[in-house]
């Protein structure tokens, strides 16, 4: 008997990966970052790579479905089923997922959060595959052990700025924060922000002129569209949509782009961040309706970060013309709802 279960483990052990990493945050802080979907899109997957979650239902049974992107532009769909939830402790769910294209990758996972003491997590993350094969074909094929180094890499770098950690260690990884009170309901202002017809009446900087717009609102989806300058040059620019919950948050990555849709960097600076997190909260108190954004630079470089933070300012300031121009919208459709 002995002898079986010594040869049952050594099965196992051939057919997992295990990845541990201990980081400077408590807890539950490691645990919010890993199931609230605003903040796993921030830190998810190795270097280079963006998370487009669809959806995110965190209990047994619920679907995890989510698309990671490549640095080349190659898609990675994937279906996860969660199996086990216990929380601050330990997750577990099956996988199913690869390249479009190429081999299928299927496994099941458990991530173990242990408290090592107030203020330190060690996250220990097991793959279990099918067979010893189906192992080495995802070590190969997408470098699985090291793409699970870097997603934890990812995270200790993420973690500093996540909701709940001081200001002092936010530094790292700077966030724009922009609140703002219109005179206009939840559902009307979140419609201004989410229909293209209506942000071609506001969006954008002061003096600029709206050339056109194309929306496809969905996690995943795009608003691209192109703004004329007061000197008459065309600047095209992206959102791409993480997270729609309407009328209550809207998580989006902004960025240059080009005519034909792809990233590209700020025309004013090279070493700008190439895409920045927004997440936007909409609350409503007796009618009125207070914007909340936050954002954040995704992947970015510490150089990136950096600038990122000196350019609080000027980012502010735009904003506030931004949003003095969705108030002057606003207050134009009150006008035409009492006449």
């Amino acid at each position: 008997m002995a002898a079986q279960s010594s040869a049952a483990k050594q099965n196992e052990s051939d057919r997992e990966i295990v990845i541990s990493r201990v980081f400077e945050a408590p807890r539950e802080l490691v645990w919010n970052a890993w199931t609230d979907p605003a903040q796993v899109v921030r830190w998810w997957g190795p270097k280079g790579f963006t998370t487009t979650i669809h959806e995110m239902d965190l209990r047994p049974g619920g679907v995890w479905s989510h698309t990671m992107h490549g640095p080349d532009g190659t898609d990675y769909p994937n279906k996860s089923v969660f199996v086990e939830i216990v929380k601050h402790e330990r997750i577990v769910f099956t996988h199913g997922g690869g390249k479009e294209g190429g081999p299928g990758v299927h496994f099941q996972s458990t991530w173990t959060f242990e408290k090592e003491s107030d203020d330190k997590t060690r996250l220990t993350l097991r793959m279990v595959f099918e067979s010893a094969e189906a192992r080495e074909t995802v070590v190969k094929e997408y470098g699985a052990i090291e793409g699970g180094k870097q997603t934890l890499e990812r995270l200790a770098e993420f973690l500093p700025a996540a909701p709940g950690k001081n200001n002092s260690a936010s530094e790292s990884n700077p966030e724009l924060l922009i609140s703002r009170t219109f005179d206009a309901p939840r559902n009307l202002v979140f419609k201004a922000i989410t229909e293209a017809d209506r942000l071609a009446k506001w969006w954008g900087p002061k003096g600029f002129t709206w050339i056109s717009g194309r929306l496809d609102l969905r996690p995943g989806g795009l608003f691209h569209y192109c703004m004329r300058s007061p000197d008459g040059h065309d600047m095209w620019g992206k959102f791409e949509y993480h997270e729609i919950k309407p009328p209550e948050r809207l998580v989006f990555a902004t960025s240059f782009s080009d005519p034909e849709g792809n990233t590209v960097r700020a025309p004013f600076n090279p070493n700008f961040p190439l895409q920045v997190l927004n997440t936007m909260s909409f609350t409503e108190s007796q009618g009125k309706t207070t914007i909340t954004m936050r954002g954040v630079p995704l992947n970015a470089t510490e150089a990136e970060r950096q600038l990122f933070a000196k350019w609080h300012p000027s980012m502010q300031q735009g904003f506030r013309g931004t949003f003095d121009q969705l108030d002057a919208y606003l207050s134009s459709l009150a006008k035409e709802n009492n006449t």
